[in-house]
């Protein structure tokens, strides 16, 4: 009996301590490094003397070039198209099939609509006069090349914008070139 009462007792000043509890406010921290940074914080703009007007995050310098990018060599310009009218595809010609096919699957899904899966200009969006003035790869006045197709691919042309973002790498608009000139030789045949 003596023991309940001692044990009623401790109950009751743990409920009486637990209900003085303010919940507003933060109790003790046991870890204060867990709630607390010590590092500073990403565009805080405490100023820490190492960098001007208090800027914590800065541009890169000039002429640096991102980790696993490779910049292309030609420019945006009528005459950077002409230089990549030479240039060939790095691929390897030994998987020139699986290339072919890659570069089929991603063609069907990025270039079709408008391109038609032929490549005769008769895609999705030309049919429903979304997009006009599509024309064929097998247009005589058009002398594509791989390097042009992947100039056009990676900067655009006319009405066409950019599809570089569309590509996980490069390999994959070299595959996508390479079946484009697939289509132009079945249509010139």
């Amino acid at each position: 009996m003596k023991q309940l009462g001692k044990i009623s007792v401790v109950l009751v000043l743990v409920l009486f301590a637990a209900s003085c509890a303010d919940k507003n406010s933060p109790n003790y921290q046991f870890m204060p490094n867990m709630y607390e940074p010590v590092g500073y914080e990403t565009y805080q703009g405490v100023d820490n003397g190492l960098f001007p007007d208090g800027t914590e995050a800065l541009l890169p310098p000039a002429g640096t070039i991102s980790r696993g990018y490779m910049p292309y060599e030609f420019e945006n310009t009528p005459e950077g198209k002409e230089l990549a009218r030479l240039n060939t595809s790095p691929l390897d010609s030994l998987n020139q099939e699986e290339n072919l096919v890659k570069g089929a699957e991603l063609y069907a899904i990025y270039c079709a609509v408008c391109h038609g899966p032929k490549g005769d200009g008769q895609g999705n969006l030309v049919k429903r006069e979304k997009i006009l003035g599509v024309p064929s790869y097998d247009d005589a006045a058009r002398n594509i090349t791989v390097g042009t197709t992947y100039h056009t691919i990676y900067y655009g042309l006319n009405s066409m914008g950019s599809y570089a973002s569309q590509f996980a790498n490069e390999e994959e608009m070299w595959q996508v070139s390479e079946y484009v000139m697939k289509l132009k030789e079945d249509l010139t045949k």
